[in-house]
Formats: C-alpha cells, structure tokens, sequence
C-alpha cells in the first residue's frame, strides 16, 4: 500500500523537458497532504534544488490519519542528474519503503544511453502474465523523482500551455509505463505557506508498456481513467515547474495530494548540498 502513495508523490505527474536557455539557481521546499474522499492518508515533503548545469531532488513520504490504525509505513527517495546540452539528464535514483509487513529498496544508475546499472529489493520473478521488460525499455527514460521536475523551453511564461505538451517516459526498477500530458487550464493555487499564483492544469492518461500485468484490474482502470489532473507551479530563479497539487479518481473517491507549503526561492552564489527532505 505504502508503495502506491509513494508512486503517487513521486511519479504521479513527473516529466522532464528541454530546455533553449540557462537556468539560474533555484530552490524549493514543500510539503504535502494525501488524501483519499477528504480522509488524510499521508503526507509527503519534497526538497530540489536546481543551477544551470545539475538538480539534487530529495524526498520523504509516511503514513498517517485513519489508514495508519491498518498499516504503518514511510519511505524517502532522491535522485540526482546533471543539465546538459538543454535536457535533464538523470545519473542516480534511489527509494526505500518500509511498511509493518515488509521492505523494499530501488537504485538505479543512469546515462545518456539509459539504465546501466540497477538493483530491485525485493526482486521481480518472472511470471507468465506480467510484460517483461526489455532492455529497449531501459533506455531515454526518467527516473520518478527527476520525473518529478518540469523544464518550460522558451522566453514565455513557463505557466502555460507548453508545459503539458509532453509524453513522459518513466521507469522505476519494477515498470515502465508512459504518461500523456495534455493542456486542461490555468487555475489560481495558494498555500497555507508559501506559494500563492498562478498554476498550469495538466490532464494525465496512463500507458503501461512493461513489467505490468495487463489483465489486472487495477491496470485496466488507471488505463481507462480520465480524471487524472496535475497542477504546476514555479519554482523561482528556474524555468522549472513542479507539481503543486494532484488528483485522481479512484473507485472509492478521489485521491489528492495538495501543497500545505510550497516556499521557493532564487538562490545566489554557489549552492549547498540538500539533505533528504524532513518529514512534517
């Protein structure tokens, strides 16, 4: 279960895009609420900081509300990457859940060329009615977390339109599957803390390519979903945008994950090393 809310922190709405110019230093911090039908599940906190040349993404999610009395669990990840030539360029990935009944841990090492190196805890069997995952699908993809981050190309206003034109692919150790972006609308978003401005609305369609089992019925819905929506806001100092709020309707209500802070600020001078993202 726990896997599942990380998925939705992590890579519910991730991507990464080309950038046409240099990004100046940036940093954000924020925090989050999960819920599911206006019940809180969990909550999740998310550090990044960014410079023309490289990002450090760091994250922590845990449990909490009324499914902590079913199953305690947490969970942190982080990646890192550098900025070359225009494009996010993902080097590292790791994350680590942990849940009353069991563990697992998840690192891969990346270049241009794609996955090189990986290891899965605990490991995915071989079975008759799972897609395997060919190496050709190891290769021009994201990791969660750097999917995670949006970068707007261009002069315009990153809070547009642009910033949805995208179809992401993501893999994390165990699945490969594509998220297509479209433009929905611009809304108004505010924090409790933070961030208060305008937002780019994304929708989300889900397109499992391997490592999942297709006569799932989970699979078949996420498939067939059509309300899946993202928010992006700015990070400032940066072209880059992350999401502030998300949302998916599920079978028993919507799930939500939504920013209670979203503080971001341009970085001058060199920056510091960030340490994983504490848990509110």
């Amino acid at each position: 279960m726990l896997r599942v809310y990380l998925t939705a922190f992590m890579a519910l709405a991730g991507a990464g895009s080309m950038v046409t110019e240099a990004l100046a230093d940036g940093r954000l911090e924020a925090r989050y609420r999960l819920s599911l039908g206006g019940l809180e599940l969990g909550r999740a906190a998310l550090l990044i900081e960014v410079d023309d040349s490289s990002y450090i993404a760091s994250g922590s999610a845990r449990l909490t509300g009324v499914v902590r009395a079913i199953s305690t669990g947490k969970g942190t990840a982080g990646a890192r990457g550098a900025i070359s030539r225009g494009t996010l360029a993902p080097r590292s990935f790791a994350m680590e859940a942990e849940t009353d009944k069991k563990s697992e841990a998840i690192r891969l090492v990346m270049n241009a060329s794609g996955v090189t190196d990986m290891r899965v805890e605990p490991p995915v069997f071989p079975s008759a009615d799972r897609v395997p995952v060919a190496d050709k699908d190891k290769k021009g993809i994201f990791d969660p977390m750097t999917a995670a981050l949006f970068l707007v190309p261009g002069s315009d206003e990153p809070v547009s339109a642009r910033a949805c034109e995208r179809t992401l692919a993501i893999f994390d150790g165990r699945q490969r599957y594509d998220l297509v972006l479209s433009f929905e609308r611009i809304d108004h978003v505010k924090a409790p803390k933070g961030y208060a401005g305008p937002a780019v609305v994304c929708r989300i369609a889900y397109r499992p390519v391997s490592g999942h089992k297709p006569n799932r019925s989970g699979v078949k819905y996420m498939m067939k979903n059509k309300e899946m929506y993202v928010w992006l806001a700015p990070v400032a100092g940066t072209r880059m945008l992350v999401p502030f709020r998300a949302s998916v309707t599920t079978a028993i209500g919507i799930a939500q994950l939504e920013a209670e802070a979203f503080e971001t600020q341009e970085l001058a001078g060199a920056r510091s090393r960030p340490t994983k993202a504490g848990m509110p």
